[in-house]
């Protein structure tokens, strides 16, 4: 098992590509703010070396590189300018894209190198011989010009199986030429762990030079592949937050790094930085407006997220029967989800995590699973509503409903106009703190009618409701009779600023159910402001 003495050593390298690689993943569009604001989360995190970009090559990332040496002092990280080695025929230290490469100022450029013998002939259109002399003076030149080279031989795996020598000759050429770590990419993704191992162990052995490892995720071994690599010598991995990159992504950054740091003992960030890591993945998440992977492994919601009561079971006794680390370790928690699989140390688990004492109540805690198995029966889900989970847990444990209001009656109405236009009213009818109310309010569509109308009733009364802001909904049919006659579930997702929170309604029609969810979500937005029940 390798270990490391030191984050801040240059014995292994972390190295991430989000900011070129990534970005070519389908729905990434990055401004020049937004890869300065990923660059800034990236070296909080504490990654050695961060890709910018191509400069040069497009105008958006000759800018970032510009603003980034003015804006961001970085802390861990080295910014990396990624370029082409020189064209065919041409000399080093005239051609424009090394130019501008030297230009971006950036301390450390990767130069991608063709290792594919048929890419040389085909593609770039010269001889082998052309293409490890385009390696060996574009290296040279950008080392005597001071700078760090790092080469990443591209389509390195599929040109190895067809002609290993050139392959590696490659490799020697640039590692000879003075790059400090020669990058074996699975370019097409195709690769397995075993043949990956296998050749960067062979690689190893027979150039001498230091390795790196790009995974692309096409197999779905992207991290595993980069893992097998740092067992057979690779001291260098790139990769990408959260996996972006293009086709199908790259190798997850996160759990690549959690596995260095928790599985085999190296020490590759600063002191303190993987309890960052799902803030930081979140974070970028937010950046490039994908929602977060709610199953990603370490840093998604999901990943010590507990369901089977089997599991609750053996978690009360100890969490690490069913979890492989404590969540804490990389800055997430352990979840507990109710459903109708769920038994009494499910329920007491959740109980605890949402700080409600169950004490030792067995009759309380098998009243709450009759009930949740008889709700899910209906329709109801609550392990992706825990706001409504809550309210029923007080509610059986505090031997009460808790009512900030009471509904007399509430209605929506559609109208549908001659100009094709629709207009959309609602009416509740209500009583808080011994006041009947009635409020009206339009919309645009019914549940956005009945939102505004419960909030022009409460509002006066309660002004804790104004911060309330509806984040997401959700509408699934689920099994009925036939068609529009099925069983309709609605979860509605509510926010105030410093949270969100889940509710779920179910009923016959879109309305009910949205209505349910509604009122759960002002209740719960009460109950977390601290506001006390009244009726």
């Amino acid at each position: 098992m390798t270990t490391m003495a030191n984050a801040t050593d240059d014995g292994f390298h972390v190295f991430d590509t989000t900011l070129r690689d990534g970005a070519q993943r389908e729905g990434i569009n990055l401004t020049v703010a937004d890869k300065l604001t990923i660059a800034r989360h990236l070296d909080t995190f504490g990654v050695g070396y961060i890709e910018g970009g191509w400069p040069g090559a497009n105008p958006r990332d000759t800018e970032f590189f510009a603003r980034a040496q003015q804006e961001i002092a970085f802390e861990n990280a080295q910014l990396v300018a990624f370029g082409a080695t020189r064209r065919a025929g041409g000399d080093a230290a005239d051609d424009p894209q090394v130019k501008a490469l030297l230009l971006s100022g950036a301390p450390v450029i990767t130069l991608v190198a063709k290792a594919h013998d048929r890419h040389v002939e085909l593609a770039l259109r010269t001889t082998l011989e052309e293409n490890l002399e385009m390696v060996r003076d574009t290296v040279s030149h950008l080392r005597e010009q001071g700078r760090r080279v790092f080469v990443d031989c591209e389509h390195f795996f599929d040109g190895y199986r067809a002609n290993a020598e050139y392959a590696k000759s490659v490799v020697r050429t640039a590692a000879e030429a003075g790059a400090e770590v020669v990058v074996l990419c699975d370019t097409n993704g195709g690769m397995l762990p075993a043949q990956v191992q296998a050749v960067v162990s062979t690689v190893l052995a027979d150039t001498g030079a230091r390795l790196g490892i790009h995974a692309q995720d096409d197999t779905g071994c992207a991290v595993a592949n980069t893992l097998a690599a740092v067992d057979a010598g690779a001291t260098h991995v790139q990769c990408t937050a959260n996996g972006y990159g293009e086709r199908v992504g790259n190798a997850n950054l996160f759990p690549v790094v959690a596995a260095l740091e928790l599985k085999y003992g190296m020490r590759v960030l600063p002191d303190g930085a993987l309890a960052e890591m799902t803030r930081i993945s979140h974070a970028i998440a937010e950046v490039v407006n994908l929602t977060p992977s709610t199953h990603q492994p370490y840093v998604g919601v999901s990943a010590f997220a507990h369901k089977a009561g089997l599991h609750a079971s053996a978690i009360k006794v100890d969490p690490d029967l069913y979890q492989h680390i404590d969540p804490e370790l990389v800055g997430n928690t352990m979840r507990m989800l109710v459903s109708d699989m769920a038994g009494r140390a499910s329920i007491e688990l959740k109980g605890k995590e949402l700080g409600v004492d169950l004490g030792d109540d067995r009759a309380l805690v098998g009243r709450v699973v009759a009930r949740v198995k008889e709700r899910e029966l209906q329709g109801y889900t609550y392990e992706a509503a825990d706001a409504s989970f809550e309210l029923l847990l007080r509610g059986e444990a505090e031997g009460r409903t808790r009512r900030y209001f009471r509904t007399e009656s509430w209605r929506a109405i559609v109208e549908d106009r001659p100009d094709g236009t629709h207009a959309n009213e609602a009416t509740v009818k209500l009583w808080a703190k011994g006041e009947r109310i009635v409020a009206t309010a339009e919309g645009n569509g019914p549940v956005n009618a009945l939102d505004r109308a419960l909030r022009v009733a409460l509002e006066r009364i309660y002004p804790q409701l104004a911060k309330l802001e509806l984040v997401d909904y959700k509408v699934r049919i689920l099994e009925g009779r036939t068609g529009t006659e099925s069983t309709t579930r609605v979860l509605i997702t509510t926010g105030d600023g410093s949270g969100d929170w889940a509710t779920v309604g179910v009923a016959e029609n879109v309305i009910a159910a949205s209505w349910q969810a509604l009122e759960d979500a002002y209740t719960y937005g009460l109950l977390r402001a601290g506001v006390e029940p009244t009726e």
